[in-house]
């Protein structure tokens, strides 16, 4: 389903405080211990998450969080260049995961998204972290999560959306976890 012109449905949404890197560090592995188990329980065993912000916010960083915490030991690279680098993580609960991490920073317009042939990335039960998503205009599909980062500072305010069941279930019990440290 691609994103019409009238705002997606938001199921919850929660802000955490990023006092610093460590802190983005101490989120993104929170946010990624829920991940394999809610793409398993959906029905399309996939999830798209939408990294928002400007430049220096800190999206790279909070993936960079996201695959250490998933198992990825090599070389993190920011896709700002090749728009997407691929990653497969072994033994995530078992199975491997594959993940895509896009940068569409540089697309001017909107169907450049769709001339780079993406499309076939998000229908193969995958984890896609796409930084500036909105370049991509209304093409993309609606996110599980969106994460919008604000600097404040030299820490970030991190407002989540979650806009599907899978999503919810990340946010909640990242909140969840959140809250008991």
């Amino acid at each position: 389903m691609l994103l019409s012109k009238c705002l997606p449905h938001l199921l919850i949404e929660r802000t955490f405080e990023l006092q610093n890197e460590r802190a983005a560090y101490k989120f993104g592995a929170t946010l990624a211990k829920s991940i394999p188990k809610a793409m398993r329980a959906s029905l399309r065993h996939s999830m798209q998450v939408h990294l928002v912000g400007n430049l220096g916010a800190g999206k790279t960083t909070l993936v960079r969080a996201l695959l250490r915490a998933l198992g990825y030991k090599q070389r993190v690279r920011s896709p700002t260049y090749t728009l997407i680098e691929p990653y497969t993580i072994e033994n995530v609960d078992g199975k491997p995961l594959s993940i895509y991490h896009f940068d569409l920073y540089r697309f001017a317009d909107p169907r450049e998204w769709d001339d780079a042939g993406f499309r076939e990335y998000f229908d193969i039960g995958a984890l896609c972290l796409i930084e500036w998503p909105q370049r991509a205009g209304s093409l993309l599909n609606m996110p599980d999560l969106k994460l919008n980062l604000v600097v404040q500072g030299e820490g970030r305010n991190l407002t989540a959306g979650a806009y599907s069941a899978t999503g919810k279930k990340c946010l909640l019990d990242a909140h969840q976890t959140a809250e008991l440290s």
